[in-house]
């Protein structure tokens, strides 16, 4: 599909903030959870269930959106999860226990996957090849944003509010959204969409049958699940381990979504130049090496300082391997990009949410668990790639 200049930033930004949700509906409340806990009167891990039920949500919610955006174009489904994502963020703010908030929780994520998943599907709507890795790069770069500001401002926030004030602003985020996907104009042509729900549902095991995206499938699902137990642990180990406030902890937080941002440049400026096999490649092993010396650093009771330039070192590569892997699993699948789309994101959603909890199972002081859980994820990811991707890309 050709776009004008005009055309192509309009929905770079748009896609941008729509792959955003997942950091916007996590990360901007992340200097918040101890003070949740105590509101609530809750332990840490039950803490972390709520980021847990997000992603819960968020996975199940893109098995659901991609297809539907499949069948029914890309604009609707959008509309409609922009809409609950609202409502379910005021039904956060006003909620009084712990039951109520974890509901709206998984609403929250199960909506805000309409705007992940069909980002993606929108992208290879209107690019591929190189283009396509340049696209996803630029939606990394946007969605690199996230990260960096969205604790910030939580911190932020925190210093004026409670924790309330957070999903009012998010309920705000939720109305901005919607506004713009009505400006969106659709990129799937009647032609060129499935012609029923049984169809869409019924490429998933066609997809999964397929070696080589299933190898991307469970890339995705280790090194996500490592990521988010980094995202679920790293609030209490810095504020409860090493003592600093909220607002430093956000600030730290934002430093490395910065990093983050940084590394999603690497695909964009490298596309067309080096094969998109040799940056996940890297991207795989500098992480499997930052986190052996994260936990080194935690037995050893190592200062702030070592933890947060290995902890840099480990997560900004998240980027790279974003950009590379999601481009490669893609580039094949044609009209069935949203359901695609959608087991990959499912896969980077589904175990990430289930290993928060266990980041604090030892205890909101005790930093190994995460350690081992970053460990083991990034040691899966490295052999699912030398098993199942690279082998298939030599063949």
């Amino acid at each position: 599909m050709h776009l004008s200049p005009r055309q192509k930033l309009f929905l770079t930004v748009f896609l941008g903030i729509m792959t955003a949700m997942a950091p916007l509906s996590t990360d901007m409340y992340l200097p918040a959870l101890p003070e949740l806990a105590g509101a609530f009167g809750i332990s840490a891990s039950l803490t972390q269930l709520t980021l847990t039920m997000t992603m819960l949500g968020m996975a199940l919610g893109q098995i659901f959106m991609g297809p539907l955006s499949d069948r029914f174009g890309r604009k609707l489904p959008l509309l409609l999860g922009m809409l609950v994502f609202t409502a379910a963020s005021a039904g956060a703010y006003l909620s009084e226990d712990i039951t109520s908030f974890l509901v709206f929780r998984f609403l929250q994520g199960f909506s805000g996957a309409s705007g992940i998943v069909i980002a993606r599907a929108i992208a290879r709507d209107v690019a591929e090849g190189p283009e396509l890795t340049r696209f996803f790069a630029i939606l990394m770069l946007v969605n690199g944003l996230a990260p960096i500001a969205a604790p910030v401002v939580g911190g932020q926030i925190l210093r004026f509010t409670s924790w309330r004030g957070i999903f009012a602003f998010l309920v705000l985020i939720g109305i901005a959204q919607f506004v713009a996907t009505v400006l969106y104009r659709e990129t799937l042509k009647p032609s060129e969409r499935l012609h029923s729900i049984g169809q869409s549902f019924a490429k998933f095991p066609q997809l999964l049958q397929d070696r080589y995206f299933l190898g991307h499938c469970l890339l995705q699902l280790f090194f996500f699940g490592a990521f988010f137990s980094y995202i679920g642990g790293s609030s209490f180990i810095f504020q409860n381990v090493y003592h600093v406030s909220a607002q430093t902890y956000s600030l730290i937080f934002g430093g490395i979504g910065a990093g983050l941002l940084v590394a999603g440049t690497v695909p964009a400026r490298f596309a067309g130049r080096v094969r998109d096999e040799k940056l996940l490649e890297i991207s795989l092993q500098i992480p499997l090496l930052g986190a052996v010396f994260l936990l080194a650093g935690f037995l050893f009771g190592a200062p702030i300082w070592y933890t947060l330039l290995v902890l840099f070192v480990t997560i900004v590569p998240l980027s790279i391997m974003g950009t590379a892997s999601f481009s490669l699993a893609l580039s094949r699948q044609g009209k069935n990009a949203g359901s695609a789309s959608a087991l990959l994101g499912f896969s980077q959603m589904i175990l990430g949410g289930m290993m928060m909890p266990l980041t604090g199972i030892a205890g909101d002081s005790n930093p190994l668990p995460m350690a081992i859980l970053m460990l083991a994820g990034y040691l899966l990811s490295e052999l699912v790639y030398h098993l199942m991707i690279r082998r298939h890309a030599e063949a």
